[in-house]
């Protein structure tokens, strides 16, 4: 990554539009961190930030993720940013793995404090989904916007396609949404029990060079981290979203009562050979990095019908 310490926003190929979105004008497609995609690491640091007036302020730092606040992930997560500014967590009260970007309308969110939770960090339970908790975090808690949101650490991978189901993604997308710089970060281990080193390590490499090269107020960034130990581990790549999906079954079983009730089960495929994805990174032991964005319009197909489709 990045060794200059200069907090000016580092030169991107693309344009942003009126919503802040970056309009890619490479030629691979693909976003790359000013710096950095191997190599030295720099060591973690605690210092105060600049926030470009000259006065040293210490940035907000949201946390939230989808396995639940009492979820190992999350604590690692805390953990591993501390002393880079202030931490406040507001996570859902249960797992709320695979909701996606779901909301609550229908009844009545609740938050509980659980500062008991993480030393020295003011923490918030919530009733609700993840999305949930970054809105009630910024409209409630907070009362103001963070000037980071961190999701994660989740148990298990958000690559490829995952993002779009991952409760842990959508809380991330929802802090874009809201103009709130936001990072997902994911291990490769669905076990409660899970080693998390070398991921608070390049947790740590990864928001210090946010919060030291501020990029774009939309900024999401999707981080999976292999479950191999880190000196196993060869470094961070910027990739593109792989082609992949799980090929889906419903086993069908019957309940006591004789009724018939339905298993999700499938396996993951991955259709895409390209060795500049985020499953090629990872299945290599790199960190994969993927910069997402919320606007999904097909802007190339935008263009080709525009052309055809003449009212």
């Amino acid at each position: 990554m990045a060794k200059k310490k200069s907090t000016t926003a580092p030169s991107r190929s693309g344009k942003t539009g009126a919503t802040g979105i970056i309009r890619d004008t490479t030629q691979t497609g693909i976003l790359e961190l000013k710096g950095g995609i191997t190599g030295d690491m720099p060591k973690p640091s605690s210092k105060v930030r600049s926030n470009g007036t000259g006065r040293k302020k210490q940035p907000v730092i949201l946390i939230t993720n989808d396995d639940g606040i009492s979820a190992p992930g999350i604590r690692n997560l805390v953990d591993a940013v501390r002393g880079l500014g202030k931490i406040v967590v507001v996570a859902p009260d249960k797992p709320q793995s695979g909701m996606g970007h779901a909301i609550t309308i229908g009844n009545p969110l609740r938050l509980h404090p659980m500062h008991h939770l993480f030393e020295g960090v003011e923490a918030w339970q919530c009733s609700g989904t993840p999305v949930d908790c970054v809105k009630l975090a910024v409209d409630k808690v907070l009362r103001r916007k963070p000037d980071l949101c961190l999701s994660g650490i989740n148990h298990g991978s958000n690559h490829s396609i995952n993002v779009i189901y991952s409760g842990t993604m959508s809380a991330a997308v929802e802090a874009a949404i809201e103009s709130i710089p936001s990072v997902g970060f994911s291990l490769l281990d669905y076990s409660v029990e899970a080693d998390f080193t070398a991921a608070r390590k390049y947790v740590r490499i990864i928001v210090e060079e946010v919060l030291d090269h501020p990029m774009d107020k939309h900024l999401i960034l999707n981080v999976n981290f292999p479950a191999i130990p880190d000196s196993l581990i060869k470094g961070i790549k910027v990739c593109r979203q792989a082609y992949a999906k799980y090929e889906e079954d419903f086993l069908e079983r019957n309940d006591p009562t004789g009724k018939k009730y339905y298993w999700l089960t499938g396996k993951f495929v991955n259709f895409d050979k390209g060795r500049d994805t985020d499953v090629w990174a990872l299945e290599h032991n790199y960190v994969s990095v993927v910069p997402v964005q919320f606007d999904m319009t097909n802007y190339v197909l935008k263009g080709k019908l525009e052309k055809t489709w003449k009212s």
